[in-house]
This record gives C-alpha cells, sequence and structure tokens, in this order.
C-alpha cells in the first residue's frame, strides 16, 4: 500500500508539473517612453511658494497632485485665507479663485499671463521638482552624489537644494535675470513628498 501511495503522489505530481508546464508564459510588455514619463510624472507634494517680480510679491501654502500631464494645485494664503484652485491637462487649464473668477486658458504658461501679466516656464517646474532639467540642452551642475544642483535653461537658473542624502529636491530657487540688475524669483519649499 505504501508503494502505491508513492506512485500515485508520483503520478499526481507528474501530471501538475505536465499541466503546468503547458501554461503560455506571457512575456511582461516593457512600458513605453511616454508610459515612462508618465510614470515619473506621478507625485503629490505640499509646501509653501514665494514669488517676487519686479512688480509685484507673495507666498502661498500649495498642494500639488500630479498624474501624467493632469495636474490639481491648490494655492492658501496664511490662516487659509485666499485660496485659489488650479487644474488641468496637458490642453486645458482653469484657474478659480475668489479674487479672479474662473479664468480658463490653454497652457499653464497662457494662464500666468493672463491672471497676472507675467510670464514663466511653469511647465518645466513638473521637471524642475523632480529634480531634473525640463529641455534636452540645460546647463546643469552636480554635487559630488552626482545630484543636479543647478540647471540653466530657457533664461531661468534653478538652484536645488537637499535634505541629507534624498534624491529628490526639497528646496528649489528659480531666478530669471532681468535687465539693471533685477530680476523675477520663485522660491519653492517641499515639506511633504
Amino acid at each position: 500500500m505504501l508503494v502505491s501511495n508513492k506512485i500515485s503522489l508520483a503520478i499526481v505530481m507528474t501530471s501538475l508539473m505536465t499541466l503546468s508546464g503547458c501554461q503560455n508564459y506571457i512575456q511582461p510588455t516593457p512600458p513605453s517612453p511616454s508610459q515612462q514619463i508618465a510614470e515619473k510624472n506621478n507625485f503629490s507634494i505640499q509646501g509653501k511658494i514665494g514669488v517676487k517680480t519686479t512688480q509685484q510679491s507673495g507666498s502661498a501654502f500649495f498642494d500639488w497632485q500630479q498624474q501624467g500631464d493632469a495636474f490639481n494645485i491648490d494655492l492658501t494664503g496664511i490662516l487659509g485665507i485666499g485660496k485659489t484652485h488650479i487644474e488641468g491637462t496637458a490642453h486645458q487649464v482653469t484657474l478659480t479663485s475668489a479674487r479672479t473668477g474662473t479664468i480658463t486658458s490653454d497652457s499653464p504658461e497662457e494662464l500666468l499671463e493672463q491672471a497676472t501679466g507675467w510670464q514663466a516656464p511653469i511647465t518645466y517646474l513638473v521637471s524642475w521638482v523632480q529634480g531634473q532639467p525640463a529641455t534636452k540642452k540645460p546647463v546643469l551642475e552636480r554635487d559630488s552624489q552626482q545630484r543636479i544642483t543647478q540647471i540653466k535653461e530657457e533664461g531661468w537658473i534653478i538652484s536645488l537644494s537637499y535634505n541629507g542624502l534624498n534624491n529628490l529636491p526639497n528646496k528649489l530657487i528659480l531666478q530669471q535675470p532681468l535687465s539693471s540688475q533685477l530680476e523675477n524669483r520663485i522660491t519653492m519649499v517641499i515639506q511633504n513628498r
């Protein structure tokens, strides 16, 4: 009886191995370059932003959710005063606030210009907050860990700071040099990722 149990067990195991060997193995498809970019551009950050131009200055707390090319950003002043909501995709952006009402545009750059009269490469921020250049021909400086500490592109100088050994920046200073020793400056402090 013991021999028959061993033979039965051997037959069952052989059958299972044969059946599992007949299953089709499907090789996973590697993500396309556009899928890789979309996955890379999925993040959630919160912090504080300060803007200083030749005509105005101000600061706000921000909560930014990015999913590929779709985003939601909430800006609030001290004590939650002056809430502004910005949402959009690659083809349409909407800003809603008590001060301006609702403004819709085809790009974040056009929206910024409509709302403030100021031009800045807002779309590039998606790359910059991830410690990466936004164009193909930037001038870069790196630290001893090979993290990017400065990006020069499209007339802007972006200085990036890191906490400890983190690979993602926690502070960005964006400077747009102007004539006569003047500049436009955006300072972003990322408190949570």
